[in-house]
């Protein structure tokens, strides 16, 4: 039997790339073709560190240094389905990291805006956000937890789990959704996180969703006491 050459790079890429579709996204019911096509056309191998280039595909979150990490493909794709980010949208993504689901959400809306509290990360997501030619999202290294805007995001993800009881920063996030906008937030401590979706009803009322169970990392500076006052 005569011997086959190995694929080719691309082609070892493209094939992982329909793998993590068809196996971590649509099983976890993660089925909106605009979403399937955002994530599949973002090149993610681009957007983790080169030591793991070779399993940017893998449902696993990929660390990035400063103690945090890249979440899971299907999670990515959850968070964007979750938030039915539209063509109109204004946009924002608490917790750069990578920048790879900034570039996923570019995709999808008009604009983004990517606050990143760790300046390094901040720039390694907006060099690798400038090379895939993601020229509607802009990365500000701001501290997510001092926000204090209302009534300006389409649609809001964070990225990052806020810890129990903290009704001040939820409500920080939630005041800053338009009115009809969607928050997608992960609340709790480990080893039970909820991922819930709060949609704007009213300029006093939101709808609660709960969603799923998963574990991330906390959000930096979460637990800060503030003074800002609703």
């Amino acid at each position: 039997m005569q011997l086959q050459p190995p694929p080719s790079k691309p082609l070892y890429l493209q094939a992982a790339r329909e793998q993590m579709i068809e196996q971590q996204l649509r099983t976890w019911e993660v089925l909106d073709s605009r979403v399937l096509d955002a994530v599949a056309g973002v090149r993610r191998e681009n957007f983790v560190p080169e030591a793991y280039r070779d399993v940017a595909f893998a449902d696993a979150q990929i660390p990035l240094g400063h103690g945090q990490s890249m979440l899971q493909p299907k999670v990515d794709g959850k968070i964007l389905q979750v938030l039915a980010i539209l063509p109109t949208d204004y946009v924002l993504d608490v917790g750069t990291g990578s920048g790879f689901l900034a570039a996923c959400m570019g995709r999808l809306a008009e604009r983004v805006r990517s606050v990143e509290v760790i300046a390094d990360l901040a720039d390694r997501a907006r060099q690798n956000l400038r090379a895939a030619a993601t020229n509607n999202v802009v990365v500000d290294a701001v501290d997510a937890t001092a926000l204090t805007e209302e009534n300006r995001y389409d649609a809001i993800a964070v990225t990052a789990s806020i810890p129990p009881h903290n009704d001040e920063l939820e409500q920080r996030f939630a005041r800053a959704l338009k009115l009809n906008g969607r928050l997608f937030m992960v609340v709790g401590a480990a080893p039970v996180m909820e991922a819930i979706k709060l949609t704007r009803t009213t300029a006093s009322h939101w709808q609660r969703e709960n969603l799923f169970e998963t574990v991330i990392e906390p959000l930096m500076n979460a637990q800060r006491p503030s003074a800002f006052v609703f």
